[in-house]
């Protein structure tokens, strides 16, 4: 993997350059071969990072938790800029909460129970990022971001720091604005919440990472559901109708738990992963009709 950039990044303070550094350290599925690694300590260094970056025409890939992303196995030639360090604060003004795009879901959601605020249950126990689940309009048991997201802030192209209106985000399922315009960069959400009560607040996030806990594999890495919901089924439906739980390639197979999950059981590489997706998602549509479409972004 080539090093040919990490020069150029030398003399930013509050930087860690990491050459040659293994992408499965940083990824659902821990399958993947090597970058360079970026990780900036503070939003000046994120930014002047990136303005080197936009200047030299350097590909990169910007990464949060990693929970929903595939890393080939040939790795990634360009940088990956991480946003778990510089972007992880948080500040709670009546019933909202800013978040930066670093941190996880769940941190968010245990703020908004120590504040008794209401609203982002679903979302505990999701193993995304902030950044992540707002580019991904991320969701579960019946709600998603697009409910509670009030605004978010991107850096564009020129480096600057950006606000946009939730009603601009143009969010639907497992979309939004950002999948059009991979150069502006997440770098915090504003979510409006409702005033609750402490112990229902509790009790329906500890529900629901129970329900979690109970039907998904959360014992083998993974990066979540691997299929988006076609419209008029789900995936894990049809893949299980078709006989395909514990059906494998290497060392990826579908979980005899959840059948929308495909699992790294144990030395897969990123190639038996796709392979195995790419199998189901054609017996899957030679039996029932319905075509899949991989719900994870690959870092490629």
């Amino acid at each position: 993997m080539s090093n040919c950039y990490t020069h150029l990044f030398d003399l930013i303070p509050d930087l860690s350059v990491l050459e040659n550094e293994p992408l499965s350290r940083y990824t659902g599925f821990r399958t993947g071969g090597c970058s360079t690694v970026l990780i900036p300590y503070t939003p000046d260094a994120f930014i002047e990072a990136y303005k080197i970056i936009l200047k030299n025409d350097v590909p990169f890939y910007v990464l949060g938790n990693g929970s929903n992303v595939l890393a080939l196995d040939q790795g990634f030639d360009g940088v990956v800029l991480s946003t778990k360090k510089c972007f992880s604060c948080f500040s709670v003004e009546d019933s909202c909460i800013k978040a930066g795009a670093g941190m996880s879901l769940s941190e968010i959601c245990k703020v908004a129970l120590n504040h008794d605020l209401t609203g982002l249950e679903f979302a505990y126990g999701i193993p995304g990022s902030v950044g992540g689940a707002v580019y991904m309009n991320a969701g579960a048991y019946g709600s998603d971001i697009s409910n509670v997201i009030k605004e978010a802030s991107y850096i564009d192209e020129s480096g600057n720091i950006v606000s946009i209106d939730a009603s601009n985000l143009e969010l639907s399922y497992r979309n939004s604005i950002f999948h059009k315009n991979k150069k502006w960069i997440i770098v915090s959400a504003v979510f409006a919440l409702s005033p609750g009560d402490h112990q229902a607040i509790s009790e329906k996030m500890n529900e629901l990472l129970s329900r979690r806990i109970e039907k998904q594999p959360l014992d083998y890495p993974s990066c979540g559901s691997t299929f988006k919901r076609p419209e008029g089924s789900y995936a894990s439906k049809l893949i299980d109708e078709c006989g395909l739980k514990g059906f494998s390639v290497g060392g990826a197979a579908v979980s005899e738990k959840h059948a929308g999950f495909v699992i790294n059981k144990g030395g897969a590489t990123s190639e038996d992963i796709l392979n195995l997706c790419d199998l189901v998602s054609k017996i899957v549509e030679e039996k029932t009709g319905f075509k899949l479409e991989m719900e994870i972004e690959l870092l490629k």
